[in-house]
């Protein structure tokens, strides 16, 4: 006899979301608005583009563990809107595009990563480059990592929307309790 879907997905899934959630947050904001200001004759910006990249890489691993994690564990049924399918629709291209677009930003990072040969960089060994946009790689990294923020604020809009306006405490599926 096979065990019932579970109302929440398992509780080392939910560290993994939550914890990617943080990273990928704090990264945007970071390669966004914060290191495009500091001048790359900063002795600062190697150490802070150093972070960045383990951190990027951090979020590629905990990316891979989570899609394994995702095939492995029952889950929860999908959630369906009976009044509006094409929200549905929306909901599965949202999570499916979350995935792909955290893929092309660690494909992208990777890419900058072998192009400018970074440790180089960060020993010290090869000066700073003066312009990132010499590299392919930048360009990619650089709208994707616009789309994703735009994905990431609709996706914490659904959620707003499900925990406050219809109140139907999707948001506990996933955060810790009995199923």
């Amino acid at each position: 006899m096979s065990e019932a879907t579970p109302k929440r997905y398992h509780p080392a899934h939910v560290v993994i979301h939550w914890l990617t959630a943080l990273l990928v947050l704090m990264m945007l904001m970071v390669g966004k608005f914060a290191m495009p200001g500091v001048p790359s004759t900063d002795p600062q910006k190697p150490m802070m583009l150093q972070s960045h990249t383990y951190i990027g890489g951090a979020i590629a691993i905990l990316l891979v563990i989570r899609l394994i994690m995702l095939f492995s564990f029952k889950r929860p049924a999908a959630d369906t809107n009976k009044d509006n399918r094409f929200l549905d629709i929306v909901a599965k291209a949202t999570h499916g595009l979350l995935y792909l677009l955290m893929l092309g930003m660690a494909l992208s990072g990777f890419g900058l990563f072998q192009q400018v040969n970074l440790p180089a960089v960060f020993s010290g060994a090869q000066p700073y480059p003066q312009d990132f946009f010499e590299y392919l790689p930048r360009l990619g990294h650089g709208l994707t990592s616009t789309l994703l923020l735009l994905l990431v604020l609709l996706h914490f809009g659904a959620a707003l929307y499900h925990q406050f306006i219809k109140k139907d405490n999707l948001l506990a599926r996933m955060w810790f309790g009995k199923n």
